[in-house]
């Protein structure tokens, strides 16, 4: 297994420095740039003069290895619209992120796995139909829409949670942000559990009539227990599969829910860098994104091992 990680994490480094290339290469490639932001009426020799300011009047290839020799050093750059050194706008927006993305997961864990067992085990009738309708729902239902339904719906209507932002002025009690944190997180959680559903349901339909779960049975065992213990485990590893991808994709698409709800994340940060067009935020929230990509699906790797002994990487 030692031998398995030191070597995907070389792969790592190679692939997220192919991400900086590419997302480098896209950025220079848009029309415009953040100087003519600044000033509706500027004239061409001021934005020159701006794009020399900030060193965009160089050749891509000489800003690239600058902006890589500075990440060497652990210096993203600053912000080209807030002055600030990217590195400390990510890092006050990562917090925020990470606990919707990581609460939103727990939803779609805790509700998905669960789901998935039931319409298995009552495959083919009312029960599983109303499960799978439930799953459609959340694939096909458009993210910003059920965003703006919740909203209406228990904020403005029923005046039960707020309707958005992280915490109320002057209250930052843990009750606070977690009032701030249902909405969003239930939104995201309910729309990705929907896939935790069906490959659980999946994978445990595949294995419900196997041997071994039908010795379990013969045994007494008590029915939870087997569906748990003994088919669930083994049918684990597409469902496994499922959550470590979710975790990132939750965390990179999170920029349209953090908009509908004010919720002060990356998401948000990449949506307005990417509209002032202020190419080292840009880079540096997408070098952090990548690096939640392969990190997760590493992690993944290694989960695999331990719930099936069988499996060895090395």
């Amino acid at each position: 297994m030692g031998r398995y990680v030191a070597r995907r994490l070389l792969q790592t480094v190679i692939l997220l420095w192919l991400v900086t290339v590419l997302t480098f290469g896209l950025i220079l490639s848009a029309p415009g740039g953040p100087a003519i932001l600044y000033e509706p009426g500027i004239t061409a020799d001021q934005i020159q003069q701006m794009r020399q300011a900030m060193g965009l009047d160089q050749p891509a290839h000489v800003q690239y290895f600058r902006w890589l020799k500075g990440l060497i050093r652990g210096d993203m750059g600053n912000s080209l619209t807030l002055g600030m050194p990217v590195s400390e706008l990510i890092a006050s927006r990562l917090p925020a992120t990470m606990l919707l993305s990581v609460a939103a997961l727990t939803i779609a864990i805790c509700l998905g796995i669960p789901l998935g067992v039931i319409a298995a085990v009552n495959r083919g009738n009312l029960i599983d139909n109303l499960v799978t309708l439930f799953s459609f729902f959340g694939i096909s239902v458009p993210v910003f829409w059920y965003g703006l339904m919740m909203i209406i719906f228990f904020a403005v209507n029923l005046k039960w949670l707020p309707a958005g932002g992280m915490m109320t002025v002057g209250d930052s009690s843990f009750l606070d942000i977690m009032a701030h944190l249902a909405l969003p997180a239930v939104v995201i959680g309910t729309v990705n559990m929907a896939q935790i559903t069906r490959y659980t349901r999946s994978a445990m339909i595949d294995v419900l009539n196997a041997d071994y779960v039908r010795t379990a049975r013969a045994k007494g065992l008590n029915e939870v227990w087997v569906l748990f213990k003994h088919a669930l485990r083994n049918g684990m590893i597409p469902v496994i599969t499922v959550i470590g991808l979710l975790l990132p994709r939750i965390a990179a698409g999170a920029a349209v829910t953090e908009q509908v709800f004010a919720w002060p994340g990356m998401g948000q940060l990449a949506v307005r860098a990417a509209f002032q067009r202020d190419y080292p935020t840009i880079m540096g929230v997408t070098l952090v994104v990548s690096a939640v990509v392969v990190v997760s699906n590493l992690l993944t790797d290694i989960v695999y091992a331990y719930v099936d002994p069988r499996i060895r990487f090395d």
